[in-house]
């Protein structure tokens, strides 16, 4: 049943996907495997409207990113726009795919913090997680310029298991580039990073170990806020995913499709796109926003569980990615009859040598697959 719209509370944080382009492959990129084939179809008037219908809302916080937002050639005109509707705004990168010049450009067009993604404190472990030769030297430079400028600056560092080891170092490189806080992130498992799970996923003592290691960094250090986030699959109980379905964050994708978060996509649900609706009628009134709202939509063991105000029954898309039924409690619970479809990965891939791949291979392998099947038909 559709909730009542007095019920529903008004997005606060509005994301801004401007384009799925990237010069990076991150093995553990989240968007879908075949994330690049969106198409960059909002042109800066789009983008200008749905900031403003949103903002009229009663939005408050502006995220922008990607893939890597600096590759969108009206960002710096999104940039002021968003600062002009007095949004709080976030530009999420990598920090590689345009001039460092554009900096100072970002700032005075009024962009408050930079959220920055650096893979490792060397040079040779950023290049094995990226696939990009030039990102750490970029990314370096652009942390500096961010700093110089007088921008907030967080650093976001994803762990896998090629760069745990690393976690003291990479706090002291946080800590040289001035930033104001340091989230290391264990990675969650979708998308990219769940089809390479088996070379990603630390042991539970390498996570044990690194956040150990972060634990004596905020005892004895106060320069620095450092967030450490653990990654689910060694949890019991599901995280609220997003704050509950459709209650707080909104995405728009660069093709215009506005979803619940960044992955629900994956779902099969039919997400509408702000072309053809306004930000209002999509949250308030579409059947996909309303889908998961409440709690009608629950089976077993979540339509009894007296945690299920907590977490939601948690993720709806990494339900649907372990067990195809998107309605499923998520199997991070240990309550859900298909909790063992994660500890037989993370069993397996303790034991497991396999290398990451990179989208351009999958890619690849993926084209090389189609045409084998044409041809055998």
């Amino acid at each position: 049943m559709k909730p009542d719209n007095k019920t529903i509370s008004p997005p606060l944080w509005i994301l801004l996907e401007l384009t799925h382009k990237c010069p990076l492959e991150c093995t553990y990129c989240y968007n879908q495997l075949d994330f690049a084939n969106t198409k960059d179809s909002m042109t800066k008037d789009d983008w200008f409207r749905v900031m403003e219908e949103a903002r009229a809302m009663g939005a408050v916080q502006l995220g922008i990113s990607g893939g890597e937002p600096l590759l969108n050639k009206d960002l710096l005109e999104i940039v002021k726009k968003a600062n002009e509707l007095k949004f709080y705004t976030n530009l999420i990168t990598s920090g590689v795919g345009a001039d460092i010049s554009i900096v100072p450009k970002l700032k005075e067009a009024g962009l408050k913090t930079v959220q920055l993604g650096i893979q490792s404190s060397d040079e040779h472990t950023t290049t094995l997680i990226t696939n990009n030769q030039n990102a750490f030297k970029d990314k370096m430079a652009f942390a500096k310029a961010c700093k110089e400028n007088g921008l907030q600056l967080i650093i976001n560092t994803c762990i896998t298991r090629q760069n745990i080891h690393q976690i003291g170092d990479i706090i002291e490189m946080a800590e040289r580039l001035g930033a104001n806080y340091l989230e290391i992130a264990n990675i969650q498992y979708y998308g990219w990073a769940l089809e390479n799970i088996n070379a990603l996923l630390p042991t539970r003592e390498q996570l044990a170990e690194a956040k150990a290691i972060t634990n004596h960094y905020r005892e004895n250090r106060k320069d620095m806020k450092v967030f450490f986030v653990v990654p689910d699959y060694f949890a019991t109980r599901p995280k609220a995913c997003m704050n509950g379905w459709g209650s707080t964050f909104l995405t728009i994708n660069p093709s215009g499709v506005a979803l619940p978060c960044n992955t629900a996509n994956t779902l099969p649900l039919n997400f509408p796109n702000v072309k053809e609706y306004s930000v209002e009628a999509i949250w308030n009134d579409s059947e996909a926003f309303n889908y998961f709202r409440g709690d009608s939509w629950m089976k077993e063991p979540c339509r009894t569980c007296n945690e299920k105000e907590k977490d939601f029954g948690g993720c709806r898309c990494q339900a649907y990615a372990l067990t195809k039924d998107m309605h499923e409690a998520d199997p991070v619970c240990d309550k859900s009859g298909f909790h063992h479809v994660v500890t037989s990965k993370v069993e397996e891939s303790i034991t497991s040598d396999k290398q990451p791949l990179y989208r351009n291979k999958i890619n690849s392998m993926n084209i090389i697959a189609n045409r084998l099947a044409r041809s055998c038909k």
